[in-house]
C-alpha cells in the first residue's frame, strides 16, 4: 500500500461508503454500484493526486510520483480478467500475424504505452488500484502495473477470438474481435475493507440536498441522511478554451511526419542547428476559426507539459504557423528526448506515434498566458477538424 495518510484513507472510505449508498439509483442488487469514473474523482479528491482521467494514457491518477491505474468491477470469485488496453486503430499492426508474432506485437505495444505514461508524466512507477464490490461492501486492493515480460511468454491457446497466454507472471487474454486486452486480477488480502449500508429510498438524500419535497416521506433513513457530510458549490465552471495540433502533415497524400520540419525541424537543411530544435506546427484554420485563442505572434507564454514543467513557448514565423519554445531546444528535449526516448539526431515517425496511439496534443488555455499541453490518440484531430473546419 502507498504512504497515505490516515486522515486521507479517512476522507476516501467516507466518500465511497457514501457513494455506494446510493446504489438504488441505479441497481437493485446488493452489492454497492460504483461508477469507475466517480472512483477516479474521489481517489483523487481524497488523496489530493492529479487526476488523469481525461488524458489518453496508460494512468488514471498521479500520487506524488507515482501513476494509478484505477479499476473498478465487481469482486466475483477475486479471479477476474478485465481489460487493461485496447488496441482498435493499431490492428493494422498484427491483423495479418500469426498467433505468436500477434501476441508478441500487443505486448509490446503495451509494454511501450505504459513507459511513454511513465516518461511523458516523470512517474517513477505504475501501479493498479482495484475497487472492488460485493455484498455490502467495498474492497480495495494494490498491486504493480507491470510489464508484460516478453521473454517468458507462454502457454498461447487461440480460441474462435480470444488468444489466452502468461508471461510468468499474470494472465492475460486478448480478444481479437475488440482488440482488446485483459488481465487476470488476483484479488486476496485487501489493504482496505469498506461496509456500506445501501440506502433503500436515496431519493430521500436527494431530497435532503435539494430540499425537494415529495409527497410521501421515509423516515427510516434520516439518521443516515444526517449523518451525510455534503458540499454545495454555487459556481458552475465552464469547459476551458481548447485546440488540438497535428504532430503530423499530410501533403502528398500520405500522413507522415516531414523529416525536415516541424518534429524534425532540427534536419533541416542549410545552418546547423541543435538536435532539439523542433516546432509544432499550427494550421491555418485553426486561427481562422478560433483568432483569439493564441497570444499575438512573438509574445511569451508559459506552457505547462504533463510532468508539470513550464516551458516558455510564443508562436512564431510567417502566419504564425508554429509553435516554439524560447530557447527553441526546450521543446525537443521534452518531446524528442523526456517523452519518445529518442537519440538525438534521430527521425520520429509517424509509425512510431501509431504504436503509442497518439498523433496530436490537445492544448488548453487556463489563462491570457498560461496554457497545458497533452497528447491525444490516433484520430482525435481529424475529429476535431471535422467539427469546427467549415472551408472543407
Amino acid at each position: 500500500m502507498l504512504n497515505y495518510s490516515q486522515n486521507n484513507i479517512h476522507a476516501y472510505k467516507k466518500m465511497l461508503r457514501h457513494t455506494g449508498a446510493l446504489a438504488r439509483l441505479f441497481s437493485e442488487s446488493d452489492s454497492p454500484y460504483l461508477v469507475s469514473r466517480s472512483v477516479e474523482n474521489i481517489y483523487c479528491e481524497a488523496f489530493n493526486a492529479e487526476n488523469l482521467g481525461r488524458s489518453d494514457c496508460s494512468a488514471d491518477a498521479k500520487y506524488t510520483d507515482i501513476g494509478i491505474g484505477i479499476k473498478t468491477f465487481l469482486h466475483g470469485n477475486g479471479r477476474t480478467l478485465q481489460k487493461v488496453a485496447e488496441f482498435n486503430k493499431l490492428s493494422n499492426l498484427y491483423r495479418d500475424k500469426t498467433t505468436n508474432e500477434l501476441i508478441l506485437t500487443v505486448a509490446k505495444l503495451r509494454n511501450e504505452r505504459i513507459k511513454f505514461t511513465k516518461r511523458s508524466y516523470k512517474m517513477s512507477d505504475i501501479i493498479y488500484h482495484c475497487v472492488t464490490r460485493q455484498r455490502n461492501k467495498i474492497l480495495i486492493y494494490e498491486e504493480p502495473m507491470d510489464l508484460i515480460n516478453i521473454d517468458k511468454i507462454g502457454s498461447i491457446k487461440k480460441n474462435t477470438n480470444t488468444i489466452t497466454f502468461t508471461d510468468s507472471i499474470h494472465e492475460y487474454s486478448f480478444n481479437i474481435t475488440k482488440s482488446t486486452l485483459y488481465k487476470r486480477f488476483i484479488c486476496e488480502n485487501p489493504i482496505l475493507e469498506i461496509d456500506v449500508t445501501i440506502l433503500e429510498h436515496p431519493y430521500l438524500v436527494l431530497e435532503n440536498l435539494y430540499d425537494y419535497r415529495f409527497e410521501s416521506e421515509k423516515s427510516s433513513n434520516r439518521d443516515y441522511i444526517h449523518e451525510l457530510e455534503t458540499k454545495s458549490n454555487d459556481m458552475e465552471f465552464p469547459d476551458k478554451e481548447y485546440v488540438i495540433l497535428p504532430l503530423f502533415s499530410d501533403r502528398g497524400g500520405e500522413r507522415s511526419i516531414p523529416e525536415r520540419s516541424g518534429i524534425n525541424q532540427w534536419n533541416a537543411q542549410g545552418r546547423t542547428r541543435d538536435p532539439n530544435e523542433i516546432y509544432i506546427p499550427i494550421p491555418k484554420w485553426i486561427h481562422k476559426v478560433f483568432p483569439n485563442f493564441f497570444p499575438a505572434r512573438d509574445t511569451p507564454f508559459d506552457l505547462q507539459v504533463p510532468s508539470g514543467e513550464l516551458l516558455n513557448t510564443k508562436v512564431c514565423q510567417d502566419g504564425s504557423k508554429a509553435l516554439m519554445t524560447n530557447p527553441n531546444k526546450s521543446l525537443g528535449k521534452w518531446l524528442l528526448r523526456d517523452v519518445m526516448n529518442l537519440k538525438e539526431r534521430e527521425l520520429l515517425t509517424y509509425s512510431q506515434l501509431e504504436s503509442l496511439d497518439i498523433d496530436s496534443v490537445i492544448l488548453t488555455k487556463i489563462e491570457n498566458n498560461q496554457y497545458m499541453i497533452d497528447f491525444c490518440s490516433l484520430g482525435t484531430y481529424d475529429t476535431f477538424k471535422m467539427q469546427h473546419d467549415k472551408s472543407n
